[in-house]
C-alpha cells in the first residue's frame, strides 16, 4: 500500500517556475512539497537563454509591461537574498542590455515600439536608441553590419542553471521537501483537500500549484482549470571559452560568467520534436558572426534543442480554480525574468494575500471564444 504524505501546499513541477513559487512559499513559513518528474522530461530551463529582459515586452499589453518592469526592478534584491540562502552565485549582471539591428528602419521601429510601451504604462521605462558609433563605443567588437541598437538599463542576464540550483538549495535549507521521479498520474479534489496520486505515494494538501509546464495541459482540467500551452522549440549553441569581450547581453548573443558564448532565441512550432537542425543552427551562427565578426572562427562546443512553454498569445496564465478553490495554475514563457515576481507577489497570493494588482487579465478565460446564442 502506498504511503499517504501530507503538506500544506503541493507544487507540481520542479523547474524554475515551480521552484521560485515553492521557495517564496517556504520563505513565508509554509510547509511545501514539490513533486518533480525528473530531468528526463521536457524541461524548459534547458532552452532558457538566461535573460532578465524588459525591452519590447508588453507592446499592446501595458499590464504585462508593468509586470515585467516590476520583476526586473526587484531582481537584484531577489538574487542577493537567494545567493545568501543557497551559497550559489547566480552570476547576475544587470547593467543593461542591447538589442542590435542591421538597419536603421528596423531600429526606428523598435524605438517607436519602446516609446509606445513607455507611454502606455505611464512610469519609468528608460531606453536609448544608439547609433552604430555609440554601440561600438560600448562594445568595440560589434561588426560593421550593426546599424545600432536599443539599450535598456533594466535588462541583464543570469545563469539559468545556477538560478535553478540556488532555488533548490535555498528551498531545502528552508526545510522544503523536493521529491523527484514522481509523476502525478491523477489529481482529485475531495472535501477541501487535494490528492495527488503518483506511483510512489498519495500526496494530500490544502493547496496545489500547477507549475508543470507542458504537463499542465493534462493536469489543469482535473481541478477545473484550463491550460492551453504548446511547445515551441528553441535551439541553443555554446562555444568554447573566450576572453571577456561582451559586457552587455544582447537578445541573441551573450557571454556567460565562464566566458563561453551562448547563441539562441530561435522559435519553431514543431510539436514535441526537440532535435537540432542544421539550417537553423547555420542561420543562428551566421547572424552571430554578423553581430560580432570575431565569432566566425570560434569552435562550437555543443548545440541542443529544448521545448519552451507558450500560451496562444505568449502571455502568462495566473489563475485560481473556481470549482476547486486552492488550486492555482502558474505558467509563462519568461520564467527567468519573472522569477522574482513568482517568488514574491505570486507566492504571497497563493498563500492568501490579495491577488497582485494589474494581472487580473492573465487568466485562461481570455482564450474562450463565446459561441452564438451563448
Amino acid at each position: 500500500m502506498k504511503p499517504l504524505l501530507s503538506a500544506e501546499t503541493l507544487v507540481i513541477g520542479g523547474g524554475v517556475i515551480g521552484m521560485a513559487v515553492a521557495y517564496g512559499l517556504c520563505r513565508a513559513g509554509q510547509n511545501v512539497t514539490v513533486l518533480d518528474q525528473g530531468d528526463d522530461v521536457f524541461r524548459a530551463a534547458r532552452g532558457n537563454f538566461g535573460l532578465v529582459w524588459v525591452q519590447g515586452k508588453g507592446l499592446n499589453r501595458p499590464e504585462y509591461a508593468r509586470w515585467t518592469v516590476g520583476s526586473a526592478k526587484v531582481w537584484p534584491a531577489f538574487a542577493t537574498e537567494l545567493a545568501a540562502l543557497s551559497g550559489v552565485d547566480l552570476e547576475l549582471s544587470q547593467i543593461g542590455g542591447l538589442r542590435m539591428g542591421f538597419s536603421d528602419e528596423e531600429l526606428a521601429k523598435r524605438a517607436g515600439d519602446m516609446a509606445r510601451i513607455r507611454d502606455s504604462i505611464e512610469e519609468a521605462y528608460p531606453f536609448e536608441h544608439l547609433s552604430a558609433t555609440e554601440v561600438r563605443e560600448r562594445v568595440p567588437h560589434s561588426g560593421p553590419a550593426v546599424a545600432g541598437a536599443i539599450f535598456s538599463p533594466l535588462d541583464g542576464h543570469v545563469s539559468p542553471l545556477r538560478l535553478l540550483r540556488a532555488l533548490v538549495q535555498a528551498f531545502a535549507n528552508l526545510h522544503g521537501t523536493l521529491r523527484t521521479g514522481e509523476t502525478v498520474e491523477r489529481l482529485d479534489f475531495r472535501e477541501g483537500h487535494f490528492y495527488a496520486e503518483t506511483a510512489k505515494a498519495t500526496h494530500i494538501a490544502s493547496r496545489v500549484v500547477l507549475a508543470a509546464g507542458l504537463g499542465n495541459r493534462l493536469l489543469a482540467p482535473q481541478v477545473g482549470l484550463f491550460a492551453p500551452v504548446d511547445p515551441v522549440r528553441g535551439q541553443v549553441i555554446v562555444t568554447e571559452r573566450l576572453q571577456p569581450f561582451l559586457r552587455y547581453p544582447t537578445l541573441h548573443v551573450r557571454q556567460t560568467g565562464e566566458g563561453v558564448i551562448q547563441i539562441g532565441d530561435s522559435k519553431e512550432d514543431v510539436g514535441f520534436d526537440k532535435r537540432t537542425t542544421v539550417p537553423e543552427l547555420a542561420q543562428m551562427s551566421s547572424d552571430a558572426a554578423r553581430y560580432f565578426p570575431l565569432l566566425a572562427n570560434v569552435n562550437v562546443v555543443r548545440a541542443w534543442g529544448a521545448l519552451r512553454v507558450m500560451t496562444p498569445d505568449g502571455y502568462p496564465i495566473y489563475e485560481e480554480s473556481r470549482s476547486c478553490p486552492g488550486a492555482f495554475l502558474v505558467t509563462c514563457h519568461s520564467g527567468i525574468t519573472l522569477a522574482a515576481q513568482h517568488a514574491g507577489d505570486i507566492a504571497d497570493w497563493i498563500r492568501g494575500v490579495s491577488r497582485p494588482a494589474g494581472i487580473q487579465t492573465f487568466t485562461a478565460e481570455r482564450f474562450h471564444v463565446p459561441t452564438a446564442g451563448r
